[in-house]
């Protein structure tokens, strides 16, 4: 199979390629860096590169700057948007132009969509929620799915949390455990719907060849934590002080909208239509992906 990625060389896209390479197909990365093409992997700087008759089987939508990279300015904000929208967009232009549309395109969108939910228990059926975050997934995942008119099936990937060794939110959530400093944010009871990389990558290849699924797809461990709960198994795993907060106001000062978005907020959102078709995590628990994640297995 012939898949496009684009956003090929960011946190998920460059763990994800080799994984693809590595199942046999033949892959194109859209990224804005130069690249030099090898080991089955062309790089192109735009979609007019890709001529009308390439033969792409699939494609993966990764594109978008970061929600968590800064404090969020009006500009930054537009900046969110547009990375995702445009791109999604030229995604689909690009679609429309091939002389045979992709059979799939998988494209990322994430569990903001669902917006601060306390304690209720969400799945791909739960309605959107409120918010910045939850109305440009909702735009991001309008605009991936104007591909359906062209017979393309269309995944709309709702990633939770990412946790990674390598960058992504665990290794700042976990630093001052590193450290012998326990702490969670804010009251420590909003839920954290995590996620371990590998499972991420492993999902999007589940994804592409189970024709079964379209529409939103959770991309988030089965067993959700609370950020307490998060604290309590770092602690289990790293020797520290006993736990403390970092509290909402100080969060707030120093992040802006972002804490509330992302940090104060929660969601307890579960992989219901995964696991229905088969799926199955490798890290379904906090403490198999904390051992793993520190060394400590």
């Amino acid at each position: 199979m012939h898949v496009l990625v684009t956003g090929g060389t960011g946190f998920i896209g460059s763990a994800l390629v080799p994984r693809l390479r590595g199942d046999g197909h033949e892959i194109t990365v859209l990224s804005r860096g130069a690249h030099t093409d090898g080991g089955g992997v062309r790089y192109v700087q735009s979609l007019d590169a890709i001529a009308d008759d390439a033969g792409v089987d699939a494609v993966i939508n990764l594109a978008g700057a970061s929600l968590n990279g800064k404090r969020w300015s009006e500009a930054y904000k537009r900046e969110m948007v547009a990375s995702r929208l445009d791109t999604t967009a030229a995604v689909v232009g690009l679609c429309r132009r091939l002389s045979r549309p992709p059979s799939v395109l998988v494209s990322a969108s994430a569990i903001g969509y669902y917006g601060d939910r306390g304690d209720e228990t969400l799945d791909e059926a739960s309605s959107m929620g409120e918010g910045f975050s939850a109305e440009l997934c909702r735009d991001w995942e309008a605009a991936a799915r104007e591909a359906e008119a062209l017979g393309t099936r269309v995944c709309l990937a709702r990633l939770g949390v990412v946790f990674d060794r390598e960058g992504g939110a665990f290794v700042e959530l976990s630093r001052p455990f590193r450290f012998g400093i326990a702490n969670w944010l804010g009251s420590g009871r909003q839920y954290l719907s995590w996620v371990h990389r590998a499972d991420v990558i492993a999902a999007f290849a589940f994804l592409l060849e189970h024709e079964t699924l379209a529409g939103p797809v959770n991309i988030t461990a089965p067993g959700p934590v609370t950020h307490r709960g998060l604290c309590a198994a770092l602690r289990r795993k790293l020797t520290t002080l006993p736990g403390m907060p970092v509290p909402g106001f100080v969060m707030r000062v120093m992040l802006g909208e972002v804490a509330d978005e992302l940090l104060l907020a929660g969601q307890k959102v579960l992989p219901k239509r995964l696991e229905a078709a088969g799926f199955s995590f490798h890290y379904p628990d906090i403490d198999s992906a904390v051992g793993q994640l520190v060394g400590k297995p």
